[in-house]
């Protein structure tokens, strides 16, 4: 019995990879190293004329469509800091964040919705940008969704305005 569980024991370690093989012969993936080549002058990434024309004045039309899409991303991206009608009451700002200011303060209602899609692109203040989190075409919904809220004067009268950023 001895002997058969020695042989058994035998015959597996000779299954065993011993490891003195060299690595680069087995290796399945090679990386090839390459020495830096900087990119040419004038080389624009893919997309970003696209882009560009996307957040290019006076963007799209104004319609109901855009508008419902407008309102559903603002509540999405928007409502956490500046609260569902836009007087800077969001969630966060009962768990200590700085209140934002709010959207019916007269220098607020002065801006144009291109350069609301501004500030969403490149971030203002303590607002951080959201162009890698919300399409062009989505930030223009927004600004004229914030357009329409500054219109209907909703929070109007909630005593935030002298909020500053």
């Amino acid at each position: 019995m001895r002997l058969a569980a020695a042989i058994a024991i035998l015959v597996l370690l000779a299954a065993c990879d011993t490891g003195t093989e060299e690595r680069d012969a087995v290796a399945s993936t090679r990386t090839v190293q390459r020495g830096y080549v900087p990119v040419p002058p004038g080389t624009v990434a893919r997309g970003a004329s696209a882009q560009a024309a996307a957040l290019a004045p006076p963007g799209p039309e104004r319609t109901p469509a855009l508008l419902a899409r407008g309102e559903e991303r603002f509540k999405v991206f928007c409502t956490p800091c500046h609260g569902v009608s836009g007087r800077g009451d969001g969630p966060v700002v009962s768990k200590g964040f700085a209140p934002p200011p709010s959207y019916h303060e007269e220098r607020l209602q002065a801006l144009a919705p291109e350069q609301i899609v501004q500030v969403i692109t490149q971030g203002r203040g303590r607002m951080f940008p959201y162009a890698d989190r919300v399409p062009p075409e989505d930030r223009w919904a927004i600004a004229h969704y914030v357009k329409e809220l500054q219109a209907r004067g909703i929070g109007a009268a909630s005593g935030q305005e002298g909020a500053r950023p």
